[in-house]
């Protein structure tokens, strides 16, 4: 196996089906609940192929802008062909070559380590915001976007309320409360033999993400709220 893919399975994948390789998908281990499949083909989606509250992301984005943790890079990239002047970012030299490949303007780089540029749009998109890895460093993340963000700059992000894991078959909802939060999860992604470390990840309710948010200085409009999955659109005042 090609060392560059070490601990890396889903710049592995995304090599690969680059490549015409398509005979696996990822597979996400998770330390709350059952183990999840991610097919590879759904991170090169088109514009067209995009959940309706990524496209309203796409058609918002304005002026500089940022695409977080940003994998295979099929908003970069719509984005890049629509003449758009956006940035991509990732941990992932794999990630990054292959968008680089692609005529992306990409960086391999951390998101907090990211300090001398400013942006007017910053995408965290499929639950980006989950880099933050739990609820008590949120406000760490959501003040560094502040920091980058221009006045009148939004952060467009996606997350879900996953309190439906705790739901009882009467539909009642059993939720320790004096356990850490209930979207704090740990998970592994895995990819044929390639198999990443274990890491934090956070998947947070509206309600508390409005709340962190405002206290810092954003304003916050939430929508898409569909089966635990929302869409929301910070603005910095």
């Amino acid at each position: 196996m090609d060392k560059s893919f070490d601990k890396d399975p889903l710049g592995h994948a995304i090599y690969e089906y680059s490549q015409g390789i398509a005979e696996a998908d990822i597979i996400v281990h998770a330390d709350l609940c059952e183990d999840d499949v991610l097919p590879v083909d759904w991170l090169f989606r088109s514009f067209d192929e995009m959940p309706a509250m990524e496209q309203k992301a796409m058609n918002l984005c304005k002026g500089a802008i940022l695409d977080v943790g940003s994998g295979a890079g099929c908003h970069s990239l719509y984005l890049t062909q629509k003449g758009e002047n956006i940035i991509s970012i990732d941990t992932s030299i794999n990630c990054i070559q292959h968008q680089l490949n692609k005529g992306v303007s990409a960086k391999c780089i951390d998101f907090f380590e990211l300090t001398d540029l400013k942006f007017d749009t910053l995408l965290f998109l499929m639950n980006g915001l989950g880099i933050c890895g739990t609820l008590e460093r949120l406000p760490i993340l959501l003040k560094h976007a502040y920091s980058l963000l221009n006045k009148g700059g939004q952060v467009l992000c996606d997350s879900t309320d996953i309190r439906y894991l705790y739901q009882e078959e009467d539909g009642s909802q059993w939720i320790d409360l004096n356990s850490e939060y209930f979207g704090n999860f740990k998970f592994q992604m895995q990819y044929k033999e390639t198999i990443g470390d274990w890491f934090d990840w956070l998947y947070v309710d509206a309600e508390k993400l409005t709340e962190i948010a405002e206290e810092i200085g954003f304003s916050v409009e939430i929508d898409f709220e569909e089966e635990g999955q929302y869409f929301a659109k910070l603005i910095k005042k």
